[in-house]
């Protein structure tokens, strides 16, 4: 018999609290630009003493089951994907961050990689098929590793793929799908390592959009009925009964 894995304190502490405290840990830390000490000062203004080591341990744990079930829950997924990518600096070397959003600006996938590579682009296609359909068409700018590594792909080699000019900025769902990430990269002082980034920027995308609503084409009341929808469905994901009885 294997040797049981010692217990991680930290992982202990996380279940020491209720449901609402770990909801609104994990959500205020995806869904705004906090720190996990900003939020370790909030719950402590609410009467939570916890500490940042442990709130980042619930946003560990149960991060990925709410981001893949906000994934779930939005409307259904566009048939053309838009993809781009990103320069990030991780420990003062720069990496690529693949991202892939559909028509509507929905993200359905990024991952972090070290090159820009047709290998890379491969790796990054075989990634988002396995958690989304196959598109109808495919929106790339002029690197020349999005079609090699499409014509390698059988489920891909005659999807219909649009090429634009990156200057042009015309591959805009994609382009400004960059922008929340560059505004948390800021306040973050920058990503430590690829692991931690990839992890941290699987999660925010999906939970950041299941609460970000296009405000400038919504009244304010219709705003509000629906920022109180999704947080039902939130309070549904995580067991609690809503922010009145939070901290």
């Amino acid at each position: 018999m294997e040797p049981e894995t010692p217990p991680n304190r930290e992982t202990n502490d996380c279940h020491r609290f209720p449901a609402i405290v770990i909801s609104c840990a994990v959500r205020w830390y995806f869904r705004f630009s906090l720190s996990l000490r900003d939020i370790e000062e909030l719950l402590l203004e609410r009467g939570v003493v916890v500490t940042y080591e442990t709130i980042r341990c619930g946003c560990d744990r149960f991060g990925a089951e709410f981001a893949q079930r906000a994934k779930t829950a939005r409307r259904k997924r566009g048939n053309a994907w838009h993809l781009d990518e990103m320069f990030v600096t991780l420990r003062g070397e720069p990496y690529l961050l693949w991202r892939a959003v559909d028509e509507h600006g929905a993200e359905l996938d990024v991952l972090v990689q070290k090159r820009r590579e047709k290998a890379a682009a491969k790796r990054f296609f075989q990634r988002v098929l396995r958690s989304n359909p196959v598109p109808r068409r495919i929106v790339t700018d002029q690197l020349r590793s999005y079609p090699a590594a499409k014509s390698e792909i059988p489920e891909l080699a005659h999807v219909k793929h649009v090429f634009v000019k990156a200057v042009a900025r015309v591959n805009n769902r994609a382009e400004n799908s960059h922008q929340p990430t560059r505004r948390r990269e800021r306040q973050m002082l920058g990503f430590r390592d690829a692991r931690r980034a990839q992890a941290f920027l699987s999660r925010f995308g999906p939970i950041r959009q299941h609460f970000a609503l296009p405000r400038h084409r919504m009244k304010a009341a219709s705003h509000r009925a629906a920022l109180q929808e999704r947080l039902a469905t939130w309070y549904g994901w995580t067991g609690t009964a809503s922010i009145g009885k939070a901290v």
